[in-house]
């Protein structure tokens, strides 16, 4: 069996094609606005009047009420959420779009010299969302790997040497939402899942708790996983406290 030497860097990739916010049909709404403490002055309604003016479909954050398409390729939704971007004498947010990865692919920004709060933030939402273009989705809109111009943080480039996954009977397979992952060990303590196309989806770094791991992933979010029942349990950052649990079912 031929092997191949996979040199990982952790510090930048290459993406299958750039995406945009209109590539997309359905978007989530965060659960949580960052910088918004007792209230979102109604943003959160606001935010999907406005997409849904714009033809995107605005889903619930529980995945058993998404429709089969959503659920079957979780990479064609988007999270839409709000931060308070607000200074001295203005309102102002901005407004953020995350893919399946948790990469940033769209940051608008609104601003608005109306005093009063909730008037206030939602004409600063309204300026942003202006720059949203309409809903013009494409086919298989499921992006692998994050542009090499949106890096993480540098890490140690590791070598790891592995059989061709095409002819290796033993290595260890998780799939995921029809997404077949590989799982790649770099030393007892880690390891790391890539995807089809042989680029790291997120490393793994043991606990001092049994099958519980610290979670690094591409796009430098942090989180936590764990095995169960012999799969692997992930649960994937949307926004602020917000968490998304993924079953990486081992094949």
């Amino acid at each position: 069996m031929k092997k191949l030497a996979i040199a990982f860097s952790m510090l930048s990739f290459t993406a299958i094609f750039a995406q945009k916010v209109s590539d997309y049909q359905y978007i989530v709404i965060a659960d949580k606005f960052e910088g918004f403490k007792d209230s979102n002055y109604g943003l959160d309604k606001a935010l999907t009047k406005s997409l849904n003016s714009k033809k995107y479909t605005v889903l619930s954050s529980n995945r058993n009420e998404w429709p089969a398409a959503a659920q079957q390729n979780p990479c064609s939704v988007l999270v839409a959420e709000v931060e308070n971007d607000s200074g001295m004498l203005r309102n102002k947010v901005l407004v953020k779009f995350r893919d399946c990865n948790n990469k940033e692919i769209a940051t608008q920004k609104g601003g608005s010299s109306i005093k009063e709060f909730e008037e206030g933030f939602q004409d600063a939402l309204k300026q942003a969302m202006t720059a949203v273009p309409a809903s013009n989705p494409i086919e298989n809109s499921v992006v692998q790997s994050p542009a090499g111009n949106n890096s993480v943080p540098e890490m140690m480039t590791k070598e790891v040497v592995s059989e061709d996954t095409g002819s290796v009977s033993g290595a260890e397979m998780y799939t995921n939402q029809g997404i077949k992952f590989q799982k790649v060990k770099l030393s007892a303590e880690q390891f790391i899942l890539t995807d089809q196309s042989s680029s790291p989806f997120a490393t793994f770094t043991a606990t001092t708790k049994k099958d519980v791991y610290r979670v690094k992933f591409r796009s430098g979010q942090l989180s936590i996983a764990y095995f169960e029942n012999g799969n692997l349990i992930v649960e994937m950052p949307l926004s602020g406290e917000s968490y998304l649990k993924q079953v990486f079912s081992k094949n």
